[in-house]
């Protein structure tokens, strides 16, 4: 699917020709939709863009949040956009999207532009830059240009092209010294005439002009370009990760079913079908809280009662099966059932959910224990380990183990790189594992990176195709720059996306220092190696990480 994002630092002043010009030029092409994130619900002339396409959609389908909303909320309405963007696009199938940023408004927002940006970013489309030379002379307006091609690469985008409006053709002398001076610009690059585009009268007009100005086929081929950065911001990994949930859903289970924030974020999915959920509890209870909360979708999940004999008989048998070589009996198993968590996990052993994501209460290790204990270790792993998924700007990473294994050996350390490795696979990264050391490549040396390189050569002999550099510092795995210089000749270091730590201490701090000190969101732990999906949450967890949680351990559940 084609898409694109025109935005403008003014927002005005010839922006509308240029949307107007490239729908209509994506139009003769492509079955093309209109896409507006911010925009009044009184306005008009995304009306006469949707004309100008081939989608039908109606103007409130294709509209997410006022601007007045914009301004009080910036990050909130990120979340928003991007999920509305991935209920969008298969509602109405098109085969190209423009997307136009905000309208120009006399009330200051020194957001503006950046927010445009951002949200170009979150929806992975290249931008068109409509930048208007009526207040600016060459040299400004090139200085301009250059400003917001900078704003936008910084913020993970691809420029695709760049307009300058509101020419004035009477003025032959600032013409000849515009296109003079854009001359240089390594991006394509239109003027186009001042006109007026704000009424159905306007559209025909303006059109032809932009036609005349910026050729059909050269707006398309501009579109072509096949190395289009494709950024995965946080706002859009949450956006999709909840779509690919609702595509193929799984049973999840919540045992800490009368926890205010669990509640909460089981409305918010049962709300949007995109989870089927068992919640541990008695069930006019919940409802009565939920009542008091204001929920209104809490009614479609499936409540178990802990004293519910229907249930409890088969899983006491069960229990007694697995475990009674360590002297579990029928009493002791009755007696274990009354912990919520080991209930939960009993309803998965059983195949009545798919996954089960505990943790607001309780601490991982009364999540853990049962797992390992009823549902135990896939075949060929020896051990669990704990995942987060970063979602840094513009990308994704996975870090690891950053919650079970103390100070791993060199065979469970090549486990985790591969468990991690799968992990990443699973939400759509080509893994490029990195095995964490204070040495790059044999910079130092001592036990620690004897170990890291132990570590490595198992990977490497237990996957080949697998990408792999190890032993190596994190900032030669971050930064291509880095690389070049600490380690010359790899093609993984300064790429990976998936960072095995040393031990638990060293992954541990380094997932909290980062989520802290640069405002990555962590999702996690995802626990790997399990039979089937159990994931623990922290006990400061917000309702936001409950969701991605719930979401990530039924994305987990698909692949099993």
């Amino acid at each position: 699917m084609k898409k694109v994002f025109i935005a403008s630092p003014e927002g005005q002043n010839g922006r509308n020709v240029v949307t107007a010009g490239v729908t209509a030029a994506l139009a003769t092409a492509y079955k093309t939709a209109t896409f507006r994130p911010i925009v009044c619900h009184k306005d008009t002339f995304s009306q006469h863009l949707i004309d100008l396409g081939s989608t039908a959609q109606t103007f409130e389908e294709s509209r997410v949040v006022c601007p007045n909303h914009a301004v009080r909320d910036h990050e909130g309405v990120r979340g928003d956009i991007s999920r509305a963007w991935e209920s969008f696009v298969p509602q109405h199938e098109p085969e190209a999207v423009v997307i136009t940023g905000k309208d120009g408004r006399p009330v200051f927002d020194p957001e503006f532009f950046v927010q445009d940006l951002q949200i170009a970013a979150d929806l992975q489309a290249p931008v068109f830059l409509a930048i208007c030379c009526i207040p600016r002379n060459a040299v400004e307006l090139r200085r301009t240009i250059d400003a917001c091609i900078e704003k936008t690469l910084k913020t993970g985008c691809s420029v695709a092209g760049v307009f300058v409006t509101g020419l004035d053709t009477e003025n032959v002398e600032k013409a000849e010294q515009i296109r003079e001076e854009i001359a240089t610009l390594a991006y394509p690059h239109w003027v186009i005439p001042a006109h007026d585009c704000r009424e159905a009268d306007d559209i025909a007009p303006s059109v032809a002009l932009f036609e005349q100005a910026a050729p059909t086929s050269e707006v398309l081929a501009a579109l072509e370009r096949a190395d289009f950065a494709k950024p995965v911001t946080p706002y859009a990994f949450q956006a999709q990760l909840l779509t690919k949930a609702a595509a193929k859903k799984q049973t999840i289970v919540l045992p800490e079913g009368e926890e205010d924030r669990i509640i909460r974020a089981a409305d918010y999915l049962l709300a949007r079908d995109i989870v089927d959920l068992i919640i541990v509890g008695e069930k006019d209870a919940i409802l009565a809280r939920a009542a008091e909360l204001n929920l209104e979708h809490l009614s479609k999940a499936r409540f178990q009662s802990m004293t519910d004999e229907a249930i409890l008989a088969p899983m006491v048998a069960k229990l007694v099966e697995l475990r009674g070589h360590k002297g579990m009996t029928e009493e002791k198993a009755r007696k274990t059932l009354t912990d919520a968590s080991y209930f939960g996990t009993m309803l998965v052993v059983l195949g009545q959910a798919d996954g089960l994501v505990s943790g607001s209460v309780n601490s991982t290790a009364n999540t853990v224990r049962p797992a390992l204990q009823a549902i135990k270790t896939k075949p060929g792993q020896s051990l669990v380990s704990g995942a987060f998924l970063m979602c840094f700007e513009d990308h994704v990473a996975v870090f690891a183990d950053c919650a079970i294994n103390l100070n791993p050996n060199a065979e469970q350390l090549a486990q985790i790189a591969l468990q991690s490795a799968e992990t990443a696979r699973s939400f759509g990264l080509e893994p490029r594992v990195g095995m964490l050391s204070y040495s790059t490549l044999g910079s130092g040396s001592g036990p620690d990176v004897d170990l890291v390189t132990e570590a490595t050569a198992k990977v490497q002999e237990l996957d080949p195709d697998l990408k792999v550099v190890g032993p190596i510092q994190f900032d030669a795995a971050w930064s291509e720059d880095v690389a070049r210089t600490k380690a010359k000749g790899s093609d993984v270091a300064g790429h990976v996306n998936v960072f095995v730590f040393p031990s638990l201490s060293a992954g541990n701090i380094a997932y909290k220092a980062v989520q802290r000190s640069s405002g990555a969101l962590a999702i996690g732990p995802v626990l790997q190696g399990l039979n089937k999906p159990v994931n623990d949450l922290s006990r400061g967890a917000l309702v936001e990480d409950i969701i991605n949680t719930i979401a990530l351990t039924a994305v987990y559940a698909q692949e099993e």
